[in-house]
């Protein structure tokens, strides 16, 4: 039986970061901004790789690369806020994913939240959590954190990452 077998015409690709980034790219994600409150002030970016692990108790995980300019902050935090952004919230979502972005200037509208943690405004749910561990995978951490408090009453739709764009669902 060959790598091909039974897939017709396609071809399978042996591992590599483009085959992880084009299987990926079809992968529709939702879009989470991590915020925390670092030494110089906020930080904050936009994953898509958000995951609830546990409901009991609650936790959840997301990535991070330790060469990103918000990785200093996490590292160094007891605390993190999770928004789960709307479909109307695309360029939030572009402006915290975008390096050397202004991203608590203006028109980000936001607050100071619980544990110092700073909270976004008009997301669909937010949360803050305690980091309880920071896993070490390659060039990056997932750091795994358990809920303290929240928010789910926000309204709207979820805003999704599919094909390398930010996207809305559709009916």
């Amino acid at each position: 039986m060959t790598a091909t077998s039974g897939l017709g015409a396609r071809t399978s690709q042996l591992a590599s970061p483009d085959l992880l980034r084009s299987v990926f790219r079809r992968h529709a994600a939702g879009v989470a901004v991590i915020t925390a409150q670092g030494d110089a002030g906020p930080v904050g970016f936009t994953a898509t790789s958000l995951t609830s692990v546990s409901a009991e108790p609650p936790l959840l995980s997301f990535g991070i690369s330790t060469g990103a300019s918000s990785w200093p902050a996490i590292s160094a935090t007891d605390h993190i806020g999770v928004h789960i952004l709307g479909e109307h919230q695309q360029d939030l979502a572009a402006t915290f994913a975008r390096s050397g972005a202004d991203r608590f200037g203006a028109p980000t509208a936001w607050r100071e939240g619980p544990e110092g943690v700073p909270v976004l405004d008009h997301v669909l749910a937010w949360l803050v959590c305690r980091v309880v561990g920071r896993v070490p995978v390659a060039d990056q951490r997932i750091v795994l954190a358990e809920v303290v408090l929240g928010d789910p009453t926000g309204h709207g739709r979820p805003l999704l990452y599919h094909q390398g764009r930010f996207n809305g669902l559709r009916d």
